[in-house]
């Protein structure tokens, strides 16, 4: 998956177009061995030199982390396909020895299969903002407002996370954006002497794929766009970076009913309810509970259960339906007064990095609103339509607070240039919401097909769809066979 001080855009204007500076040629990748453990034997890493900023392309270059896992099978060989990660803040570069193997045999065959570290992340000049441990916890990063929907504390963590990034994030951290990462995109396809580039973004990354098609529309071969953002924005004034987070709103509520379903399923160990009908008012009644009285969780990294906590742990299960589980007994135990054993956080340094790239990616990318009384008014509103969310989904982040305007306009997505984009998107996706995705359906016009997939959470392709879905994306990338028009997975056509 804001904020900015000022619309104006400071030095030169940078191309959105197609660019003459970009090269088509590139002196040869010295491709070594990766370093790591659990790595497929094949994949070899390299380093793609790109500018630091598009705006002064002979000036200081940072390294980009790429990797690669030759074609399975070179006598039918077509080309690269890049694996786009979500975040922002994820990277694929030891991807394609996990999720990379999961792509069928054929679609193996036809490509090297190319990863790669973002710019900030992991193995490409890792960025950092020094947050304070406290503000690396999902339910305080995730800007959850008070228990009665004040956002002063909101505020108040938005400056003290944006001075950090100022102060220890360095010169990186104000060229970190979409646009620049689709731009180092063009410079990884020239470096591996492609023409043409294949790529497979998923969620962040579809929005990244869009905008790389967007700038340099002929260089796309087969691109397949999976869980999709709302590439324009519309539904918060334009503002992209807003629109990710907004989505939460319409996610959650898509996928509720499928979780009240399991949850009140006979046989089920972990049943909540006799019917569906009374899990939702039986979570709400939680949630405000905890708001008044938390729980003591002294293992956790949060040190209590408390509304927000419980709210987080709802949009966290709601990415894979195998986190139902997790959840009802988690509900279930605190409905007892009680809490689980508490789950394991991720390593610190690497929450340090993937924030930091998410701050400045999404504040970057388009301005925020500074003003408190605006983000009270929306949260307020949002808290009513939208109860289980709690008003998260508009309040205010990082980017309320973020030092450094954009450099640039947002990307607009628009239906010019060739077509070769596939849409794959689950029905019911907290995250990504099917709304979202046929906005940028809309936006993209002949140049995309959509396969809309009756299946719940994150990630469709290999991963959270069915097998219809599955078998519609294999068949564009092994073949470029792609659907005539907008078609529909239903559950009968593929797993359940």
């Amino acid at each position: 998956m804001v904020v900015a001080a000022s619309a104006a855009i400071l030095g030169p204007a940078v191309p959105l177009t197609a660019t003459a500076s970009t090269p088509v040629s590139a002196k040869p990748l010295e491709w070594v061995k990766c370093e790591g453990s659990g790595l497929d034997p094949r994949q070899e890493c390299a380093t793609v030199d790109v500018p630091m900023d598009y705006s002064d392309p002979g000036g200081k270059k940072i390294g980009i982390a790429v990797s690669r896992i030759p074609s399975e099978k070179p006598a039918v060989r077509r080309g690269a396909l890049l694996l786009i990660a979500g975040g922002p803040g994820g990277g694929s570069l030891d991807e394609i020895s996990g999720k990379g193997q999961q792509l069928p045999q054929e679609v193996r065959n036809a490509y090297d299969l190319i990863g790669f570290d973002p710019r900030g992340v992991g193995r490409s000049v890792p960025v950092s903002c020094g947050l304070d441990r406290g503000d690396l916890v999902r339910s305080e990063y995730f800007p959850w407002p008070a228990p009665d929907g004040s956002v002063t504390e909101n505020m108040a963590t938005a400056r003290r996370t944006a001075d950090a990034c100022e102060r220890n994030g360095g010169e990186l951290m104000r060229h970190i954006s979409t646009a620049d990462n689709a731009r180092d995109i063009d410079r990884v396809r020239a470096a591996l002497g492609e023409r043409k580039l294949s790529a497979w973004g998923l969620s962040y990354g579809s929005y990244v794929g869009a905008v790389y098609a967007q700038l340099f529309p002929h260089r796309t071969d087969r691109f397949v766009l999976d869980s999709n953002l709302d590439g324009n924005g519309d539904r918060v004034n334009g503002q992209v970076g807003r629109a990710l987070w907004a989505g939460f709103e319409v996610g959650v509520e898509d996928v509720f009913p499928e979780f009240a379903k399991w949850a009140s399923k006979p046989g089920n160990k972990y049943r909540l309810a006799d019917t569906a009908a009374e899990v939702r008012p039986l979570f709400l009644r939680l949630a405000v509970r905890l708001d008044r009285e938390p729980i003591p969780w002294p293992d956790a990294d949060t040190a209590e259960l408390n509304g927000n906590v419980l709210r987080q742990a709802m949009v966290d299960a709601f990415y894979d339906p195998d986190g139902f589980p997790a959840l009802a007994q988690l509900i279930l135990a605190a409905r007892k007064g009680t809490v689980p054993p508490a789950p394991e956080p991720p390593p610190e340094p690497l929450m340090q990095n993937a924030l930091a790239v998410t701050h400045a990616t999404t504040c970057n990318d388009s301005d925020w609103p500074e003003s408190s009384a605006q983000y009270q008014k929306e949260v307020d509103q949002s808290r009513a339509k939208y109860p289980l969310t709690a008003g998260m989904p508009r309040n205010a982040t990082t980017c309320a607070a973020w030092p450094y305007p954009p450099k640039q306009e947002p990307v607009r997505i628009t239906d010019r240039g060739p077509s070769t984009i596939l849409l794959v998107q689950n029905e019911r996706d907290p995250a990504t919401p099917l709304s979202g995705a046929r906005n940028l359906r809309a936006a993209l016009g002949k140049r995309a097909v959509m396969v809309t997939v009756d299946s719940t959470g994150h990630d469709a392709y290999l991963g959270n769809g069915n097998a219809c879905g599955d078998r519609t994306v294999t068949r564009y990338l092994a073949t470029g066979e792609r659907p005539a028009r907008d078609t529909y997975c239903g559950r009968a056509s593929g797993r359940e």
